[in-house]
């Protein structure tokens, strides 16, 4: 009964008497769904209070730690054809392996005596400049020796213009003297003519002092040639030292020209060796990629290029290896927003694609078949979909991930953050906050208090 009136009539009626009445006051249905209601109402809030790990989460793939692990493409350094193969998809190779073997397409390259001819080239070079160096001694030699003759060619001359300065010097006293002799004789022949006009003296003796006079006169003159012959000497003793020093001059000048042009086509011999050498290394080297070997150990996972006598093109892709014993890694994706939570060293909860996993997001703990990884590096650009690139190892202190991974294998990972309430995190969830910001495990609340 409703019992909406203040008046009851429930002792007025007998219940006994109305089997109806007797059933519906007998059921305990409304008292047993209130009480699973306050138990279930105890056990929610008891819930809201249980420790909750935040975490991250974010998907990703395996992939090697090391860029030189991860797998990677072969390519044609050179043009040509496809002539053998050594391997097959799957094969495991080692480090210097050959994979295949390509010949030449290009003419230029076709002489199988290439690298023969190239090398007699540059031997025939090596001659001509040795035979340049020869010849620029021997020049050298030859004005070396020059040098040395106009040495003693100019001490000749030089001897020689002392010579007729001094001839000169001579000829000079000699005519001072004859030009002396010449007013003595002169004084006498006057005084001889006063003689004979007074008659002191013959005739006889008078003409005897004239002719002395005159031979006096005619050594003066015969002195005075001398004089200018010995002038003349000094000049074209001078003349002949310059002659020599040009006649030398132009012939060392000569020489050295024609050393220079045997330098300079030296030079261009030497020039022209080099490039053959240039030509001779990158024959030689072109010749080593007709062989594709494997760079490192590894197997062999895709062949672009396959059938015998399909050309290729240079840098075009030829197969895919992937190395073997690679160190792996984790490579996960996060959002901007998550980015500054994230530290090196981190501890992360992984769980392999393939294997069989159980997962409590709030209690990585209780999780079954995850994996322990630690943040190994943090991109510090954003990917083209906007989100950030974390690079995950395996945690040693864990057990050690499946050695039957393969790298691009998916994964789902989980970085683990503090420690909270669920009901704090019911409210961050519901209003969108971010998780708390932390270090090594610890809410940043925690640290300052500490």
């Amino acid at each position: 009964m409703i019992n909406l009136s203040k008046v009851s009539i429930h002792k007025r009626i007998n219940s006994k008497n109305f089997s109806a009445l007797i059933t519906v006051q007998n059921r305990t249905g409304n008292r047993v769904l209130l009480k699973i209601l306050t138990i279930a109402l105890l056990i929610f809030l008891i819930f809201l209070f249980v420790p909750w790990t935040q975490n991250i989460r974010a998907r990703g793939n395996v992939t090697a730690l090391s860029p030189s692990s991860r797998p990677q493409m072969l390519h044609s350094v050179i043009p040509g054809r496809i002539d053998e193969w050594f391997v097959q998809e799957g094969d495991f190779v080692k480090k210097g392996d050959t994979i295949m073997k390509i010949t030449e397409v290009k003419p230029e390259y076709f002489d199988p005596q290439l690298i023969e001819r190239t090398s007699d080239q540059v031997d025939a070079s090596e001659k001509s400049i040795e035979a340049y160096s020869d010849k620029v001694k021997t020049l050298e030699e030859q004005v070396g020796s020059l040098r040395e003759i106009v040495k003693l060619k100019l001490q000749q001359a030089k001897n020689k213009l002392k010579q007729t300065e001094l001839k000169v010097q001579s000829d000079s006293i000699k005519f001072e003297a004859s030009k002396m002799n010449e007013e003595i004789a002169k004084g006498q022949l006057d005084r001889f003519q006063t003689l004979l006009d007074d008659g002191l003296k013959s005739k006889t003796d008078f003409e005897n002092r004239k002719l002395t006079f005159q031979k006096t006169v005619a050594e003066k003159i015969g002195a005075e040639n001398d004089l200018l012959a010995s002038r003349n000497d000094v000049i074209n003793a001078k003349i002949e030292l310059n002659s020599i020093r040009n006649d030398y001059n132009m012939s060392i000048a000569k020489i050295n020209s024609e050393k220079f042009s045997t330098e300079s086509n030296q030079m261009s011999a030497l020039k022209e060796m080099k490039g053959l050498e240039n030509k001779l290394s990158n024959y030689e080297i072109r010749q080593g990629f007709y062989y594709v070997t494997a760079p490192q150990d590894g197997y062999i996972t895709q062949s672009i290029s396959t059938g015998i006598g399909e050309l290729i093109k240079e840098s075009d892709q030829i197969v895919s290896i992937m190395p073997a014993n690679a160190a792996l890694a984790v490579e996960m994706y996060v959002q901007p927003i998550d980015i500054p939570l994230i530290k090196k060293g981190q501890h992360v909860r992984i769980q392999f694609d393939g294997w069989p996993a159980i997962v409590f997001s709030g209690w990585p703990d209780k999780s079954y078949g995850t994996y322990g990884g630690t943040v190994y590096a943090v991109d510090r650009f954003a990917q083209p979909n906007g989100t950030f690139r974390i690079l995950v190892q395996p945690e040693e202190s864990e057990n050690e991930w499946p050695s039957v991974l393969s790298v691009g294998g998916g994964v789902s990972s989980m970085l683990l953050l503090s420690d909270v309430p669920v009901w704090y995190e019911m409210w961050r969830q519901f209003n969108g906050f971010p998780p708390d910001y932390y270090s090594n495990g610890k809410t940043l609340s925690k640290e300052k208090s500490e």
